[in-house]
């Protein structure tokens, strides 16, 4: 039987666009690498303007829903005052040791109404480090910061593992997916033991096609067919944390392909921006995702004034332009020029469309002929696919489905 979503799942499709921001003891050391095993001294983290507020501000340019901080990366620095570790901002002289990022950065959120993400790396080395007998008492470790960052700051919509460092430690899954279930009953998890969304792949923000929400994956020890969107992690720069990389920041045109191969193939783009020193998103960075934003709006904003789409069978959606008298449809200078289509599947019963094709309908003196040419042609749809081809002046756009596991429901079909 085909894997249906729930209704977490529906709302972490329709984010769409998240911004992760990689920030902690890394930020105040430049050209430090992961697992370098390189001291870090909590001495050093003093974000001197840190203002969250402004990282959400720079995220909603590009119409970002949520957002995601690494409260613990893999170095084991925690940005709360954590009663299981001395390495946490308590440690550090910012806010005389009071302060919390993660209670700043969650208020941010809500204050911006953004959705609620926070990444969790289970690694930790150095002097800092805590130590443990066995296993057990790691993961006794591991629930209990869980538990601090699931307690503490309300409601928390996503939880982002990465399960770098995990080599040779075999987590009792199921006792930790029972705390966090129980603690955030619809909290959506990434990618690790129970999963709800999973990793595409790469860390590049482009989504293979075709792009199936039907996967198998190993759930609690045990594999199965599940229904898991896939993610599209990425960075703005070279590097996820801020860093000495002025000369990395990809362009415009570049974030746009990353956001039309990633959203426009169904499934969510993650970009990453490194907050820097001052506790602040660079002016460049905060530009640039402006510039991402506005082109995504020339792009996508606003639709052309075709019609809504209509069933004419089982397997065929046709949009007509509405604007125009029948016997002006084969006058060609009053049809728009399409470049692009945005089609959405309805997904309540689960993803079925695996090929289709996108038809223009070509001026003629007879309304609506049968001259058409193929514009594109696709494979799986999910939440969204964007389907760009060559400018083309069109009375009609047909979908054809040619390939669907079970009657294939368009929840919409648009010309851009």
């Amino acid at each position: 039987m085909k894997p249906a979503p729930s209704q977490k799942q529906l709302r972490f499709l329709s984010w769409e666009t998240g911004v992760f921001f990689h920030f902690g003891i890394r930020t105040f050391h430049p050209g430090h690498r992961d697992w370098d095993g390189v001291e870090m001294d909590p001495a050093t983290f003093m974000p001197e303007s840190l203002d969250c507020r402004q990282w959400l501000r720079a995220a909603k340019r590009i119409g970002a829903k949520y957002a995601i901080l690494t409260a613990k990366h893999h170095d084991g620095f925690a940005l709360w005052p954590s009663e299981c570790t001395r390495y946490s901002v308590a440690a550090s002289p910012w806010r005389g040791g009071r302060g919390d990022v993660v209670k700043e950065f969650t208020d941010a959120c809500r204050a911006e109404g953004m959705a609620v993400g926070l990444y969790y790396s289970p690694a930790q080395w150095g002097s800092w480090a805590v130590k443990f007998e066995d296993a057990r008492q790691y993961d006794d470790y591991f629930i209990r910061q869980i538990t601090e960052l699931l307690t503490r700051y309300g409601k928390i919509d996503y939880i982002w593992f990465d399960g770098c460092g995990s080599d040779g430690h075999e987590y009792d899954q199921k006792r930790i997916v029972s705390v966090i279930r129980s603690l955030q009953p619809d909290i959506l998890i990434f990618d690790m033991w129970d999963p709800d969304t999973r990793w595409v792949g790469n860390e590049d923000g482009y989504a293979p096609m075709p792009n199936p929400y039907a996967v198998e994956r190993a759930v609690l020890g045990e594999r199965k067919t599940i229904f898991a969107p896939a993610e599209c992690d990425c960075k703005i720069r070279e590097h996820w944390f801020w860093d000495r990389d002025e000369g990395t920041l990809k362009s415009a045109e570049e974030l746009m392909g990353m956001y039309e191969m990633s959203v426009g193939r169904g499934s969510n783009l993650l970009l990453n921006v490194g907050p820097d020193r001052r506790g602040l998103v660079p002016e460049p960075d905060e530009k640039r995702l402006g510039e991402l934003g506005a082109l995504i709006q020339s792009r996508y904003g606003v639709p052309l004034g075709f019609d809504a789409p209509v069933r004419e069978n089982e397997n065929h959606y046709t949009i007509r332009y509405g604007a125009l008298r029948a016997e002006d449809m084969g006058d060609h200078t009053r049809l728009p020029l399409c470049h692009s289509v945005i089609i959405e599947e309805g997904l309540s019963d689960g993803q079925n469309v695996k090929r289709f094709r996108v038809w223009a309908h070509l001026p003629s003196l007879v309304p609506i002929s049968d001259r058409r040419v193929c514009m594109y042609e696709g494979e799986t749809i999910g939440h969204k696919a964007i389907c760009r081809f060559a400018p083309i002046r069109t009375p009609m756009l047909t979908l054809e489905i040619v390939e669907s596991d079970a009657p294939a429901a368009i929840a919409d079909f648009k010309a851009y």
